[in-house]
């Protein structure tokens, strides 16, 4: 196999203001995929897509959808025996920018700026989550078509536009023509790295379920002079509820909540330790000061290996400004369960529902809304050839090992490409924690980009080499 990485790391290096200018053009466009008032934006994001994949050489073009359009790409040597077939993926829809007074700029106007400790910024919607991040490897697949003349193996691309608003155009997608982009290794770049000079490749997402439980008390808001006392008060009886979701020690005490979890081994528990994860500074920065999760277990196991019932919303009663003495008709809350690998999501909907129906006064009646369904946890094999190959990569790139890390947060589609359509997947990002994704001013690491970029090229290097 010729020895093509000199020469593409040296035209990323060479093209580094070209592919700044082309990132800015694309953050321009405000593709804000909740609001209906966006669609042309959204599709005019896609078309953008796809002129960038076919100026590299890739066979690109629109799926239409029941929302925005799914871009979908191929491109690949015409013999490529023994060699892997690997799928990338991203989003081209954004959150809203709001509030809009928050923003230092225009949301949509990207700027470079210079922030102490990380230097230059990209700072826009979208900069970071995700046209940053899908920009890097777009930039590799330029980089490596300019030198080889080809790709060393076969590669689609799939960069979707409702990502930030639950992905149901891509669901049915999948379902309908999964056959055109099922490969060996989906990469997927969604993520973040360790730190700012640290990369990282994301190994387990927990899962996630939500609903909304509303109590219904009497039939009128009450007076709580002429009936406080004798009538049933919907808030008290659900806070009651919801103070019996956990015990003491922060665990939760829904029956079969925390079936099938498999034990962390004591190998996994060394990887965590080793990272070397700040608790406190990682608390003080959001003005808290001690983990508050389960007894037993490190902060990070917490946030990434440890499931989690939380209240996300309460309501009830009056809300305006003064006092209004009144016992309210109703009273809701909604709540999410974030899942680890072991749980089945409709299970724990069904223990829940149980749970809260079985803790409820007389004279009370419950409606329990739940989501569609949730989606489960994955973790994925760290000893896996794909995930040696990666992490020497980033290794070879950024001067230090790859940190495999877990991720507390859920990217649903990874569980359906894991689980609908059998591919292995690899979240490997390059965004930080630091990076204001989906709240104002969201930047991304100059540096990120450009060696973001540069890691994609030696990824797709190393997995060439595997047969």
């Amino acid at each position: 196999m010729t020895d093509y990485l000199p020469a593409v790391l040296k035209a990323l290096d060479d093209s580094r203001e070209p592919a700044l200018k082309r990132l800015f053009e694309v953050l321009r466009i405000p593709s804000i995929s909740t609001d209906p008032s966006y669609k042309d934006s959204c599709r005019a994001t896609a078309e953008w897509c796809v002129n960038t994949l076919r100026e590299i050489g890739f066979d690109a073009g629109l799926r239409e959808s029941v929302g925005h359009p799914i871009v979908v790409a191929h491109d690949g040597p015409r013999s490529a025996a023994g060699k892997p077939h690997v799928l990338f993926y991203g989003h081209y829809d954004v959150q809203p920018p709001d509030p809009l007074d928050l923003w230092v700029s225009s949301p949509f106007e990207p700027r470079l700026a210079v922030e102490p400790g990380n230097g230059e910024v990209v700072v826009a919607r979208g900069a970071e989550d995700s046209k940053g991040q899908f920009s890097t490897f777009l930039e590799s697949f330029r980089a490596w078509k300019r030198v080889a003349g080809e790709l060393p193996f076969r590669v689609t691309v799939v960069i979707e536009g409702e990502e930030e608003c639950g992905a149901h155009s891509l669901s049915r997608f999948l379902a309908e023509h999964g056959e055109e982009i099922t490969c060996d290794l989906a990469l997927i770049c969604d993520t973040v790295q360790w730190d700012k000079d640290t990369p990282g490749i994301t190994l387990s997402m927990r899962g996630i379920v939500g609903a909304e439980v509303v109590l219904t008390g009497p039939n009128r808001d009450l007076h709580s002079g002429q009936f406080g006392g004798a009538a049933l008060n919907p808030i008290r009886a659900l806070v009651h509820i919801l103070a019996g979701l956990h015990d003491g020690d922060g665990r939760v005490t829904v029956p079969g909540f925390y079936d099938g979890i498999p034990t962390l081994s004591t190998e996994r528990r060394r990887q965590l330790e080793s990272l070397g994860f700040d608790a406190a500074a990682f608390l003080s920065d959001i003005g808290l000061s001690r983990p508050a999760g389960e007894k037993g277990y490190s902060a990070l196991e917490q946030l990434w290996v440890r499931p989690t019932c939380e209240f996300n919303g309460v309501t009830g009663g009056y809300q305006g400004v003064g006092v209004k003495t009144v016992i309210p008709s109703k009273a809701s809350a909604k709540l999410t369960c974030r899942l680890v690998p072991g749980q089945d999501p409709q299970q724990i909907l069904d223990s829940l529902e149980k749970f809260i129906r079985g803790r409820a006064p007389k004279d009370c009646s419950i409606e329990f809304r739940a989501d569609d369904g949730g989606y489960p946890a994955f973790a994925f094999d760290p000893e896996s050839p794909h995930v040696a190959a990666a992490a020497k990569a980033l290794e070879e790139e950024w001067g230090r090992p790859a940190a495999l890390m877990g991720a507390g947060g859920s990217v649903p589609i990874v569980a359906s490409f894991n689980q609908k359509l059998g591919m292995d997947c690899l979240l490997i990002g390059f965004g930080l924690d630091d990076s204001r994704i989906h709240s104002p001013n969201e930047k991304y690491n100059l540096t990120s980009f450009y060696k973001g970029a540069r890691s994609w090229a030696r990824i797709i290097d190393h997995l060439a080499r595997l047969s």
